[in-house]
Protein backbone atom coordinates (compact mmCIF):
# COMPACT_ATOMS: atom_id res chain seq x y z
CA UNK A 1 0.00 0.00 0.00
CA UNK A 2 1.16 3.50 -0.85
CA UNK A 3 0.29 6.13 1.78
CA UNK A 4 1.00 9.85 1.74
CA UNK A 5 0.20 13.10 3.51
CA UNK A 6 0.77 16.75 2.64
CA UNK A 7 -1.87 18.15 5.01
CA UNK A 8 0.30 18.67 8.10
CA UNK A 9 3.74 20.22 8.69
CA UNK A 10 5.70 17.33 7.23
CA UNK A 11 5.09 15.61 3.94
CA UNK A 12 5.62 11.87 4.10
CA UNK A 13 5.22 9.07 1.58
CA UNK A 14 5.30 5.46 2.79
CA UNK A 15 5.09 1.90 1.52
CA UNK A 16 3.70 -0.94 3.61
CA UNK A 17 2.56 -4.53 3.17
CA UNK A 18 -0.14 -5.58 5.57
CA UNK A 19 1.14 -4.77 9.04
CA UNK A 20 4.71 -4.66 7.75
CA UNK A 21 6.08 -1.14 7.30
CA UNK A 22 8.59 -1.03 4.42
CA UNK A 23 9.93 2.32 3.25
CA UNK A 24 9.35 6.02 3.89
CA UNK A 25 10.50 9.41 2.62
CA UNK A 26 9.86 12.47 4.79
CA UNK A 27 10.18 16.09 3.65
CA UNK A 28 10.73 17.94 6.90
CA UNK A 29 12.78 21.01 6.03
CA UNK A 30 11.46 24.57 5.97
CA UNK A 31 10.46 24.53 2.32
CA UNK A 32 6.92 25.68 1.64
CA UNK A 33 4.44 23.72 -0.44
CA UNK A 34 5.83 20.24 0.07
CA UNK A 35 2.77 19.14 -1.91
CA UNK A 36 4.55 20.36 -5.05
CA UNK A 37 7.03 17.50 -4.56
CA UNK A 38 4.47 14.79 -3.88
CA UNK A 39 4.52 13.10 -7.30
CA UNK A 40 8.30 13.13 -7.61
CA UNK A 41 8.63 11.75 -4.07
CA UNK A 42 6.22 8.90 -4.86
CA UNK A 43 8.22 8.07 -7.98
CA UNK A 44 11.47 8.11 -6.00
CA UNK A 45 10.10 5.87 -3.24
CA UNK A 46 8.74 3.29 -5.69
CA UNK A 47 12.03 3.26 -7.58
CA UNK A 48 14.01 2.74 -4.37
CA UNK A 49 11.76 -0.23 -3.52
CA UNK A 50 12.08 -1.68 -7.06
CA UNK A 51 8.33 -1.33 -7.54
CA UNK A 52 6.12 0.16 -10.22
CA UNK A 53 2.66 1.72 -9.74
CA UNK A 54 1.07 -1.48 -11.08
CA UNK A 55 2.45 -3.33 -8.03
CA UNK A 56 0.24 -1.30 -5.69
CA UNK A 57 -2.93 -2.80 -4.23
CA UNK A 58 -4.20 0.18 -2.25
CA UNK A 59 -3.71 3.94 -1.92
CA UNK A 60 -4.28 5.74 1.38
CA UNK A 61 -4.07 9.41 2.19
CA UNK A 62 -4.77 12.10 4.76
CA UNK A 63 -7.93 13.99 3.79
CA UNK A 64 -7.65 16.81 6.35
CA UNK A 65 -8.13 19.03 8.16
CA UNK A 66 -4.90 20.89 7.55
CA UNK A 67 -3.39 22.99 4.80
CA UNK A 68 -6.02 23.60 2.11
CA UNK A 69 -3.35 23.28 -0.59
CA UNK A 70 -2.08 20.10 1.05
CA UNK A 71 -5.55 18.58 1.31
CA UNK A 72 -6.26 19.27 -2.36
CA UNK A 73 -2.90 17.75 -3.37
CA UNK A 74 -3.47 14.58 -1.33
CA UNK A 75 -6.99 13.95 -2.56
CA UNK A 76 -6.26 14.82 -6.19
CA UNK A 77 -3.20 12.58 -6.43
CA UNK A 78 -4.90 9.72 -4.57
CA UNK A 79 -7.95 9.90 -6.85
CA UNK A 80 -5.81 10.08 -9.98
CA UNK A 81 -3.63 7.10 -9.03
CA UNK A 82 -6.55 4.97 -7.84
CA UNK A 83 -8.49 5.67 -11.03
CA UNK A 84 -5.57 4.95 -13.35
CA UNK A 85 -4.54 1.79 -11.48
CA UNK A 86 -8.14 0.66 -10.85
CA UNK A 87 -7.51 0.08 -7.13
CA UNK A 88 -9.22 1.12 -3.92
CA UNK A 89 -8.34 4.23 -1.94
CA UNK A 90 -8.69 4.93 1.79
CA UNK A 91 -9.07 8.40 3.29
CA UNK A 92 -8.08 9.08 6.91
CA UNK A 93 -8.53 12.28 8.89
CA UNK A 94 -5.39 13.97 10.20
CA UNK A 95 -7.22 14.21 13.56
CA UNK A 96 -7.52 10.43 13.77
CA UNK A 97 -3.87 10.02 12.79
CA UNK A 98 -2.72 12.41 15.51
CA UNK A 99 -4.92 10.75 18.13
CA UNK A 100 -2.65 7.68 17.89
CA UNK A 101 0.78 9.30 18.27
CA UNK A 102 1.08 8.37 21.96
CA UNK A 103 -0.14 4.83 21.40
CA UNK A 104 -3.69 5.38 22.59
CA UNK A 105 -6.76 7.01 21.10
CA UNK A 106 -6.46 10.46 22.64
CA UNK A 107 -8.37 13.69 22.26
CA UNK A 108 -7.02 16.07 19.61
CA UNK A 109 -7.60 19.82 19.34
CA UNK A 110 -5.93 21.77 16.52
CA UNK A 111 -6.08 25.46 15.76
CA UNK A 112 -8.96 26.19 13.36
CA UNK A 113 -8.58 29.99 13.72
CA UNK A 114 -11.62 32.23 14.30
CA UNK A 115 -11.44 31.31 18.03
CA UNK A 116 -12.13 27.64 17.25
CA UNK A 117 -10.34 24.31 17.31
CA UNK A 118 -10.82 21.17 15.25
CA UNK A 119 -11.64 18.53 17.85
CA UNK A 120 -11.46 14.74 17.74
CA UNK A 121 -12.68 12.71 20.71
CA UNK A 122 -13.21 9.21 19.37
CA UNK A 123 -14.94 10.92 16.46
CA UNK A 124 -14.69 14.30 14.76
CA UNK A 125 -16.63 16.92 16.73
CA UNK A 126 -16.04 19.67 14.16
CA UNK A 127 -14.77 23.21 14.62
CA UNK A 128 -15.59 23.98 18.26
CA UNK A 129 -15.42 27.32 20.08
CA UNK A 130 -12.30 27.47 22.23
CA UNK A 131 -14.27 28.14 25.40
CA UNK A 132 -16.10 24.83 24.87
CA UNK A 133 -12.86 23.03 24.05
CA UNK A 134 -11.41 24.23 27.37
CA UNK A 135 -14.13 22.22 29.13
CA UNK A 136 -13.69 19.14 26.95
CA UNK A 137 -9.92 18.86 27.49
CA UNK A 138 -9.79 19.66 31.20
CA UNK A 139 -7.80 17.00 33.02
CA UNK A 140 -7.43 14.77 29.96
CA UNK A 141 -4.49 13.72 27.79
CA UNK A 142 -4.45 16.05 24.83
CA UNK A 143 -2.70 16.23 21.45
CA UNK A 144 -2.55 19.77 20.11
CA UNK A 145 -0.35 22.08 18.03
CA UNK A 146 2.11 24.82 18.95
CA UNK A 147 -0.38 27.66 18.61
CA UNK A 148 -2.80 26.23 21.19
CA UNK A 149 -0.31 24.49 23.48
CA UNK A 150 0.04 27.34 25.95
CA UNK A 151 -3.70 27.97 26.17
CA UNK A 152 -4.66 24.35 26.85
CA UNK A 153 -1.75 23.89 29.29
CA UNK A 154 -3.91 25.83 31.74
CA UNK A 155 -6.51 23.05 31.62
CA UNK A 156 -4.42 19.88 31.53
CA UNK A 157 -0.89 18.87 32.49
CA UNK A 158 -0.97 15.88 30.17
CA UNK A 159 -0.52 17.72 26.89
CA UNK A 160 1.67 17.21 23.81
CA UNK A 161 2.19 19.35 20.72
CA UNK A 162 2.65 17.03 17.76
CA UNK A 163 4.80 19.74 16.16
CA UNK A 164 7.42 19.40 18.91
CA UNK A 165 8.01 15.68 18.47
CA UNK A 166 9.19 13.23 15.83
CA UNK A 167 6.21 10.90 15.58
CA UNK A 168 5.79 8.04 13.05
CA UNK A 169 2.81 9.60 11.27
CA UNK A 170 3.36 7.56 8.11
CA UNK A 171 3.25 4.29 10.01
CA UNK A 172 0.15 5.42 11.89
CA UNK A 173 -1.63 6.39 8.65
CA UNK A 174 -0.78 3.00 7.14
CA UNK A 175 -1.97 1.13 10.26
CA UNK A 176 -5.30 2.96 10.41
CA UNK A 177 -5.78 2.42 6.67
CA UNK A 178 -5.30 -1.33 7.02
CA UNK A 179 -7.80 -1.36 9.87
CA UNK A 180 -10.28 0.34 7.56
CA UNK A 181 -9.52 -2.13 4.76
CA UNK A 182 -10.17 -5.05 7.11
CA UNK A 183 -13.45 -3.50 8.20
CA UNK A 184 -14.53 -3.05 4.58
CA UNK A 185 -14.49 0.75 4.46
CA UNK A 186 -12.11 1.18 1.51
CA UNK A 187 -13.65 3.16 -1.32
CA UNK A 188 -13.47 3.78 -5.04
CA UNK A 189 -11.62 6.86 -6.25
CA UNK A 190 -14.86 8.67 -7.02
CA UNK A 191 -15.95 8.49 -3.39
CA UNK A 192 -12.79 10.07 -1.93
CA UNK A 193 -13.54 13.61 -0.76
CA UNK A 194 -11.48 16.26 1.04
CA UNK A 195 -12.44 16.88 4.66
CA UNK A 196 -13.14 20.60 4.83
CA UNK A 197 -14.63 21.07 8.29
CA UNK A 198 -14.73 24.79 7.58
CA UNK A 199 -15.02 26.18 4.03
CA UNK A 200 -11.77 27.15 2.31
CA UNK A 201 -10.90 30.85 2.69
CA UNK A 202 -11.89 31.66 -0.88
CA UNK A 203 -15.47 30.64 -0.08
CA UNK A 204 -15.64 32.28 3.34
CA UNK A 205 -17.57 35.50 3.75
Amino acid sequence: MLSFDTCLDKTYVTLSDGNSFKNEIILSNNENYHSAYLISTIVKLLKEANLTPSDLEYISTDIGPGSFTGIRACVTVARMLAQQLDIKVIGVSSLEILSRILGGNDIVALDARKNKAYVYDGKILGAVELEEVDKIVTGRRLITDNSLYERFSAFTDDIVSYQKGDYPLGEILAKISYEKIQSGTNTSWGDLKPLYIQPPPVFSK
